[in-house]
């Protein structure tokens, strides 16, 4: 599996975030039930953002997470200030395969 980290930044006190939260959480949840979300999470520093964690088939690329990840509701209603992807080898893994 290859390892994808997504940061997104957005305004922790947009509207829009939580307007569409509802459904970007449908969103990882159905992800989630495909085995492609590992966690998930906004930053608690109060700067707003979050982190996404995903995983993807054997050979998969970063455009192939950007396109997964390009279907988020956040994303597709324009309530994100940034996205940064980064593939990501975690050495020390103690997350669950999918099969978990």
């Amino acid at each position: 599996m290859n390892v994808f980290a997504v940061e997104y930044t957005y305004d922790p006190n947009s509207s829009a975030i939580q307007e569409i939260r509802p459904r970007h959480r449908e969103f990882l949840g159905q992800l989630k039930t495909e085995g492609k979300l590992i966690g998930s999470g906004p930053y608690t520093d109060g700067d707003g953002g979050a982190l996404i964690v995903i995983r993807l088939q054997e050979g998969s690329s970063i455009e192939q997470a950007r396109e997964l990840m390009d279907q988020d509701p956040f994303h597709t209603e324009g309530a994100l200030d940034d996205r940064n992807f980064h593939s990501w080898n975690p050495v020390l893994n103690i997350f669950p395969g999918p099969e978990a």
